[in-house]
């Protein structure tokens, strides 16, 4: 059996033996100085990406920002997100992949359905289609994207993207993009494409998840009291637009400072603080309960001691 058979049959025992409330999954450290400190290569990213097969854990996700500047903070840049993704693909095979989320002002609509679909294809589909509007203004400006009308334009991105790989097929002609008769040949693994996550609470951008979204998500909410409001607004939203609110799963990113906890670089908030395991499993319990079906986690040090610790908080989900 080749070593690639080996982790494929691990992963495969671990799938079937468990029964799990909710998923599970990790944000990878893919930018400067949040491995601990250290800045992860590929051979690293890599390494924690098939640990986190071997671990049992659901997912794994990357960012897709170009460039980190903020005031009173060393700058931090990032890899590109989709190159990889495309890599990330090829060396597992089973947890899913996604952007937390693909921002729609970096790239042309219609490529980015192509990209999508072709990295869909290289997992044997296992992506999830995290997108966004964009937010941080100093790496639009640093790339040369413009900033402004960020909700409309991510209105006709999605709407190109969401028709590409749905149909197959779009003719769109907006403000600011367009697509004339622009087909997606050859196809993914599946007909209709990856699920779409959307992340926001903005009524725009609610009004958007509920035309084209397959699930939601928070960032970075600790409480269910937060949670709780947020998914009234998305209840709100999917009944506005006439649709059933069981139709979009709910999911949240959740920051994890672990006994060992140094600070990330890049995040400012603060986060879930467990000092145990069992801590860290009685919260995602607790998110199963409230509606939550997929949680990502953001752990603080980012580094493969700690995704074994966390990987005890998943075991004790399992029963």
């Amino acid at each position: 059996m080749t070593a690639d058979e080996e982790r494929e049959s691990q992963a495969d025992a671990v799938d079937v033996s468990r029964i799990r409330p909710l998923k599970v999954g990790l944000i990878l450290p893919d930018t400067e100085r949040e491995m601990g400190g250290d800045t992860a290569r590929w051979s690293d990213l890599a390494a924690m990406a098939r640990l986190a097969e071997e671990l049992g854990f659901d997912s794994i996700w990357n960012a897709d920002h170009l460039i980190y500047r903020f005031p009173s903070k060393e700058v931090q840049g990032p890899w590109e997100s989709w190159s990889l993704l495309a890599a990330l693909a090829a060396v597992t095979s089973r947890v899913e992949i996604g952007p937390l989320v693909s921002c729609t002002s970096f790239r042309n609509p219609a490529l980015l359905a192509k990209i999508a679909d072709t990295v869909d294809e290289i997992s044997g589909g296992r992506l999830v289609l995290g997108l966004g509007a964009g937010w941080h203004e100093p790496e639009y400006i640093a790339f040369g994207y413009p900033f402004d009308h960020r909700v409309s334009r991510f209105a006709e991105a999605i709407a190109v993207i969401h028709g590409l790989l749905r149909k197959g097929h779009v003719d769109f002609e907006g403000t600011y993009y367009s697509a004339k008769d622009c087909e997606l040949r050859p196809r993914g693994p599946r007909p209709e494409g990856p699920p779409i996550m959307i992340g926001s609470t903005a009524p725009r951008m609610l009004s958007l998840l509920a035309a084209y979204g397959d699930i939601w998500n928070a960032w970075a909410r600790q409480t269910l009291e937060e949670l709780a409001e947020d998914r009234q607004k998305v209840d709100a939203a999917m009944e506005e637009a006439g649709r059933d609110p069981a139709t979009v799963e709910r999911t949240v990113s959740l920051l994890v400072d672990l006994p060992t906890a140094t600070g990330r670089p890049s995040e400012e908030k603060p986060g879930l603080k467990p000092r145990e395991p069992r801590e860290l499993a009685a919260h995602l319990a607790s998110y199963a309960e409230a509606g939550i079906s997929h949680v990502q986690l953001m752990l603080d040090p980012n580094t493969p001691a700690s995704m074994e610790w966390a990987a005890r908080s998943v075991e004790l989900l399992d029963g």
